[in-house]
């Protein structure tokens, strides 16, 4: 069964197209600056790739310029081949628990909860609507990365609020990275020789977003993003967690608006704020060999920060049997890695110094003397995609 994995953002159109169920990518790639009149459209295929720049004006423009490449360039016989179409949407709100086959119930549900991701849904929902209307016959399914989070219990999402704003408003912790969080403690299961419904894992997917979660008998029962992605670690440009009295705070000293202080949070916080160098954590990394105190301070501060989390969802989950790292730096930075686990000690956990040396590779990192497993697993939110999809549609 071949299947589209699609995640359509503002500008931008990034696919993967995989043969199910033997998880083969047949070719990947994305459309970047839609709208502009040098867009860029790559993709690769067979160890080839292709690349053109162009003129694409909608995200339909790029999706007919997609499937018109498949044929053209051989990756496809023709378009009947595809039997499935995975769509990623960022926020499903409380409404959908699980991944669903799009209709116009879905499509409406969607658009009733995009003011909780102004950003994200409308983008996503475009790029549902031109695969619609370039594949009408083709069924296609809807994955959220909030749904993995829904069963979580209201003491981990509700916040101590007047309860009045999470009636009218919805304002409560959601959780975000759920489809990789949902990946990669399936793939850990599988590593300890167990099943998803016998392990306990805490699972760390650190990129320029991060965010954790405590996964027990394979649901999501608490996790460090919030109501937004803003909320948890300190990441790439986001504070992570702070007093919110701040905001006001720094409104007054400043003369900023709220939107204004809020942009500074989310954009220039995190790794770039502490640093005032770079959100990128190898330009981090390599400061960091020359004795920058700042880019020091920024690395430790999210170490602890991970490390905290981790504490707090091991008494959680009372126990646990592996804590992942997933994600660009969670998968290759391997001081990242080394500074989170050094304040892990009192778990008794213990890494292995050589093994932790590994880059992207599903591995085992910590001693065999550790009490608990310290696993790196690549996150694979595509093919997670496209196995929810074959799983509804077949």
């Amino acid at each position: 069964m071949i299947v589209f994995a699609v995640n359509a953002g503002s500008s931008s159109l990034k696919f993967q197209l995989l043969d199910m169920p033997k998880e083969t990518v047949l070719a990947s790639g994305v459309v970047e600056r839609i709208g502009f009149d040098d867009a860029i459209f790559s993709i690769k295929y067979n160890d080839q790739r292709h690349k053109e720049i162009k003129k694409i004006k909608t995200h339909k423009v790029a999706v007919s310029l997609l499937l018109e490449r498949l044929i053209s360039l051989e990756i496809l016989g023709n378009l009947d081949e595809i039997e499935g179409i995975g769509h990623r949407v960022v926020h499903g709100g409380e409404l959908f628990s699980d991944s669903v086959i799009i209709d116009q119930n879905v499509i409406d549900g969607i658009e009733s909860v995009s003011d909780l991701a102004p950003l994200h849904n409308p983008a996503n929902l475009t790029g549902i609507l031109a695969f619609q209307e370039a594949l009408p016959n083709v069924p296609a399914v809807a994955v959220f990365d909030t749904a993995f989070h829904q069963t979580m219990e209201p003491t981990e999402y509700m916040y101590s609020l007047p309860y009045e704003w999470y009636e009218k408003y919805g304002v409560r912790k959601y959780g975000f990275h759920g489809t990789s969080h949902k990946y990669v403690s399936q793939r850990a299961a599988k590593m300890l020789g167990k099943t998803p419904e016998e392990t306990k894992v805490i699972v760390c997917h650190i990129g320029n977003g991060a965010s954790l979660c405590a996964v027990k008998e394979g649901k999501s029962i608490d996790t460090s993003m919030g109501f937004t992605p803003l909320a948890g670690i300190a990441m790439g440009t986001r504070s992570g967690d702070i007093d919110p009295a701040i905001v006001q705070y720094i409104s007054k000293k400043e003369d900023k608006s709220l939107d204004q202080v809020m942009e500074e949070l989310n954009k220039r916080s995190g790794y770039l704020g502490l640093s005032e160098l770079s959100s990128d954590s190898r330009d981090l990394w390599q400061a960091v060999e020359r004795g920058d105190k700042k880019s020091i301070l920024a690395v430790e501060k999210q170490a602890k920060m991970i490390a905290d989390y981790i504490g707090a969802y091991y008494l959680l989950l009372e126990g646990c049997d592996a804590i992942c790292f997933t994600a660009g730096i969670g998968e290759n930075a391997s001081e990242t890695r080394k500074l989170v686990v050094d304040r892990l000690k009192a778990l008794g956990v213990q890494l292995d110094i050589k093994k932790n040396l590994v880059r992207g590779k599903e591995t085992v990192i910590s001693t065999d003397e550790s009490n608990i497993d310290v696993l790196l697993i690549p996150t694979n939110e595509e093919v997670m995609i496209a196995r929810d999809t074959v799983r509804l549609t077949k």
